[in-house]
């Protein structure tokens, strides 16, 4: 199958045993009669930089798989606070815990870049699970990892003396998770506005904006658009207290 091309700068694979962007994380690491399954089940569509998926308290519909992009998840209040509980990456499944307990869906996923997305019905979802056990397995594992990260994000909520110990925790997690390594630090591309940052980590928008000023005026990080350096990891670590 052709790929076809997108306005966003990278093509739209509909195949999944042939897709170019597999890694080994989750459900992309399946064997190849799983993945042919897959794609017969699945419809590809790709959502510009802002695209809603799916609304908090909304019936699951299906599973969303991301092959390219990142999604953000958000709880809302009913004060209309929002608070972001995680940012998913590619090669993980959006909506994945409501389909398998029959539940709502539990926050409002929304694109953060251009993206990718695989979406499979919530019936045709647990009838390929049930003809591949692998992908029970595969199951399993990003629930645990799930389990895993909501545990640290409480922590690193509950747990923080301050809003600064707060942003410090959150810019060293992207840096491990999405961070390379240059000459002059460790550089991240940081997709979200200082008002996502602030719905991440609990504080308010410009409570954000002074504290990321603190840190440059502090030769501890560099900003330039939207790519984000760690010029003083030890500094950042150093504001941690768990």
């Amino acid at each position: 199958m052709s790929p076809r091309r997108t306005p966003y700068g990278f093509e739209l694979l509909e195949s999944c045993s042939s897709c170019q962007w597999r890694n080994d994380h989750f459900f992309c690491n399946v064997k190849q009669e799983a993945l042919k399954a897959f794609d017969h089940y699945a419809f590809a569509n790709v959502y510009p930089h802002g695209a809603l998926l799916f609304g908090e308290g909304e019936s699951p519909r299906g599973v969303f798989m991301l092959c390219r992009g990142r999604v953000k998840l958000s709880i809302a209040s009913g004060d209309g606070k929002t608070l972001i509980t995680r940012i998913v990456r590619a090669g993980e499944a959006l909506g994945l815990s409501s389909v398998l307990s029959d539940h709502p869906y539990r926050a409002t996923a929304e694109t953060l870049e251009p993206s990718q997305v695989k979406f499979i019905r919530a019936d045709d979802f647990i009838r390929w699970m049930d003809e591949h056990a692998e992908a029970w397995r595969r199951a399993c594992r990003q629930l645990s990892e799930e389990c895993a990260f909501t545990d640290e994000h409480v922590r690193s909520l509950g747990l923080s003396h301050s809003a600064k110990e707060k942003l410090a925790h959150l810019i060293l997690t992207c840096c491990h998770e999405d961070g390379h390594d240059t000459p002059a630090g460790t550089r991240v591309q940081l997709l979200m506005t200082h008002e996502e940052i602030s719905q991440r980590i609990g504080t308010s928008r410009e409570t954000v904006t002074r504290l990321l000023k603190y840190f440059r005026d502090k030769k501890i990080i560099a900003v330039k658009g939207s790519a984000l350096t760690v010029t003083n990891k030890a500094a950042l670590e150093s504001l941690i207290s768990m």
